[in-house]
Order: C-alpha cells, then structure tokens, then sequence
C-alpha cells in the first residue's frame, strides 16, 4: 500500500485527509511541524507528502526548499489555505508537484494523488539517452557533450531527458509542463522557458529549437 505523510499542524485537516485517504487504500502518517515533518520526510521513503504552508517551527516553503533540496525527486502535493497565485507558482517553481488550496474536495483530493502517484519515478528510467551528440547519465545526472561533462539540477535533467527521449518531435509547453513538473494546470509561468536557457547555456547547446507559440525540440540531426 503507498506510504503517504502528511505535515500540517490541524487536528481536523489531519483527520479528514488520513480517513479519506486511508478509505481509498492509502497508509497515511503525519507530522504536526515543519522541523519534525521535515526529518521525517527525509528519514522515511514516502510516495507522496501532503504539505500545508502554514506550519509551527518552520513554514511550508522552508521545508519544500530543503526537502527538494536533499531529495528533488520526491513529490510534494501542497495543501494549503493559501490560495494565491503567486504562493502557488512560488511553491511550483520550488519542486512541488502539485497544490490545492483548502478547503477542498476530498473527491479532487483523492484525484490528485492518484494522479500524482500514476507518474513515473525517474529513477525507472534507463541510464544512458543519447541524441545529437549528448550523452545524458540519468544515474549521475550529468550531460557530456562536445569534451565537456556538465552536472544538471534534478529538473534541468528531468527536462533534457525529455526533450532527447523524443528527439525530432515538438514538445508543447503543457506537455512539459505536466511530464517534467507535474502540474495538472499551467499556472502561467515560464518556468520551462527558464531552463531551456539554462540548459542551452550550461552546455552551450544549439539542439534544443523553440517552436514559437508552441514549444521546444530536440534537433538530433
């Protein structure tokens, strides 16, 4: 059964998120601070963390950062009474997979886990892609390309990974968007145009084309 944790400091939110969940076949534990939310988070292996913002000891943001930080795979659904835009691209921006402000829904909350959950880890991944002269290591996340041995950040790889997977094809933005972030909406930023330019200027790479008004793609030839 998915292991699932949950930080938030309310009793009620507690209990109605580990009964919902729980009910759709879930095992849910939880911690009541960020400090300690944290620690278990990395301590544990998790599918999924339920994140609210506003937490005692330590806020939500600071424990999204860290936790990315120390392990960038790891999805984070944000459940928070914060529900404006610009809370929400900032924890996206940051690594989370997902936010649904509250209240909510406990059908779109179990929704948004199943959904979260059906995405493949990246580590199922094979190793090695190759395409256009680039040598992408997925296990120690480096790029090789022209003499040159370049480390990537958890999303620049996941991104790369991409775009070489499906070398000679266009990848729309909301594809990337939903593949790469795990978004289940666009929350209007630029965030793929962003590391596109990372990427492109880590590597000094000329393979990754934009196709205006739609996406990118990987020129291989």
């Amino acid at each position: 059964m998915p292991q699932l944790l949950m930080i938030d400091d309310e009793p009620g939110i507690r209990r109605l998120v580990s009964r919902t969940l729980t009910s759709a076949g879930f095992v849910v534990n939880y911690a009541v601070d960020g400090p300690s939310g944290l620690e278990q988070a990395l301590a544990g292996h998790y599918e999924l963390v339920l994140l609210d913002l506003m937490l005692p000891g330590m806020d939500g943001v600071s424990v999204l950062r860290q936790l990315m930080h120390d392990r960038p795979s790891q999805r984070v659904l944000v459940l928070s009474a914060v529900g404006d835009v610009t809370s929400k691209v900032r924890c996206l921006r940051l690594g989370a997979t997902d936010y649904l402000p509250k209240p909510f829904a406990v059908a779109e909350l179990i929704a948004r886990v199943q959904a979260r959950l059906r995405q493949p880890a990246p580590e199922q991944a094979d190793r090695w892609v190759r395409a256009g002269g680039v040598n992408l290591d997925t296990s120690r996340r480096v790029a090789e390309y022209r003499g040159r041995t370049v480390a990537l950040s958890q999303r620049e790889l996941l991104l790369l990974e991409h775009l070489m997977r499906r070398a000679g094809d266009v990848c729309h933005r909301e594809q990337l968007l939903s593949d790469v972030w795990g978004y289940a909406f666009d929350p209007g930023t630029n965030v793929v145009d962003v590391y596109v330019g990372r990427l492109r200027a880590k590597l000094n790479l000329d393979l990754i084309e934009t196709v205006r008004n739609v996406g990118y793609c990987f020129v291989a030839s």
